[in-house]
């Protein structure tokens, strides 16, 4: 099945509702995805990005339904991640010869990926592509957002982005579009998707976006390469990109724990209930890290302006939720959040200081040592603690 986007663009990509981890294990998927690929009818027929190799066999079965294969006179390769190409090896083995335009670094990735010479074309920005009827893509190399082969490519007259990782969503819907979409869950997901994977290139992405403005090129679709098409108002997605890579901050004091005993959850319950008590417009929000979503709590963190994290001893080190949510919190370099520790210890008193490398390694400001609790809390130790949770407010 296709989709028209605007005159001769047409979606004909694949909804994946059954997803629901991509990357391995490493990204939960709740609402499943997309993997959207695009053709182009002008004088000269073009493919953008393909899908995901699982999907190959319908992929092809629904595009030469379209267009005839072998009339293809052009393929994109906008990124050589397999969701993207994964079906690219089949599809040159029906069409060889066809030129694949990529940037180097995108050769690099599909040799790496399917080891074979294609007919590739290399690219950088500025380059155009004819595609007749006084049309042309202009490529825009965008490194890092969020690979080093990624690319966009924008087709004149038309006035569409062809973005591919960049301003996605893992998102899955029949309702292509937007504008058809319920929008809480649309930027649910859109933040999530910024926060787990193109936080560690805000930087790259403030330039990239100052970079395609500054071609002063009219905007009126972004097509994605997974999720929703924005075509209502597809600048609104590129503001919340600007913002979201600026330091982004709530008004949020996000706690998280692992426990043993319960003593750790005392701790963090304790102190949630201190910062409702001095202030109820403070956006207070409390997990477990060993029952709830990684990167539902990363995109917590992105939001929040103070992180309280913390983990009994054991083993002289911490548990293994708290460990490996700290790793992911070091590879994304959030800017623009503090941190405070919090530990329940017996024999041994190692967590707390363990979390605050972990914390430093990760850019955040701790604003004190730490909270230790020695055993499980009583009821003085609680008052504490909710006081504790008083102060924060103004931290």
């Amino acid at each position: 099945m296709k989709i028209n986007i605007k005159n001769n663009i047409w979606w004909v990509g694949k909804t994946d509702w059954d997803l629901r981890k991509f990357h391995g294990d490493e990204y939960s998927t709740h609402h499943g995805t997309t993997y959207n690929s695009y053709l182009i009818q002008e004088e000269k027929i073009v493919l953008v990005d393909t899908v995901w190799g699982k999907y190959t066999t319908e992929f092809l079965s629904n595009l030469s339904r379209e267009t005839d294969l072998k009339k293809i006179d052009y393929i994109i390769c906008n990124h050589g991640e397999t969701d993207h190409s994964g079906a690219l090896p089949a599809l040159m083995d029906m069409i060889p010869g066809t030129p694949i335009y990529c940037t180097e670094n995108g050769v690099k990735s599909l040799r790496g990926h399917y080891h074979k010479d294609w007919n590739y074309v290399t690219i950088k920005t500025g380059d155009r592509l004819s595609l007749g009827n006084g049309k042309e893509l202009i490529f825009i190399q965008a490194p890092m957002l969020h690979w080093p082969d990624t690319m966009f490519c924008y087709l004149t007259q038309d006035n569409v982005l062809f973005s591919n990782d960049a301003f996605g969503q893992h998102y899955c819907s029949e309702n292509l579009f937007n504008d058809l979409v319920n929008q809480e869950e649309l930027y649910n997901e859109a933040i999530k998707y910024f926060a787990n994977i193109l936080t560690p290139f805000s930087h790259l992405v403030i330039r990239k976006i100052e970079e395609f403005v500054a071609l002063n090129l009219p905007l009126d679709i972004i097509c994605t390469s997974h999720g929703v098409i924005w075509r209502d108002d597809p600048m609104q997605i590129v503001k919340k990109y600007l913002e979201w890579s600026s330091g982004y901050q709530q008004d949020q004091i996000t706690l998280i724990y692992d426990t043993m005993w319960d003593g750790t959850r005392i701790i963090a319950e304790s102190i949630a209930k201190g910062i409702r008590l001095a202030d109820e417009k403070v956006i207070v929000k409390v997990f477990n890290a060993s029952n709830t979503d990684k990167n539902d709590i990363i995109t917590e963190i992105f939001k929040s302006r103070l992180v309280v994290i913390g983990s009994p001893t054991i083993n002289k080190g911490i548990m293994h939720s708290i460990a490996g949510l700290l790793e992911l919190v070091r590879g994304l370099k959030m800017k623009n959040k503090k941190a405070i520790s919090f530990g329940c210890h017996g024999w041994h008193n190692e967590s707390v200081d363990l979390i605050n490398e972990g914390l430093k390694q990760s850019g955040f400001e701790l604003i004190s040592e730490g909270i230790r609790v020695n055993w499980r809390p009583d009821e003085s130790c609680v008052e504490s603690l909710i006081e504790t949770g008083r102060s924060l407010v103004t931290r």
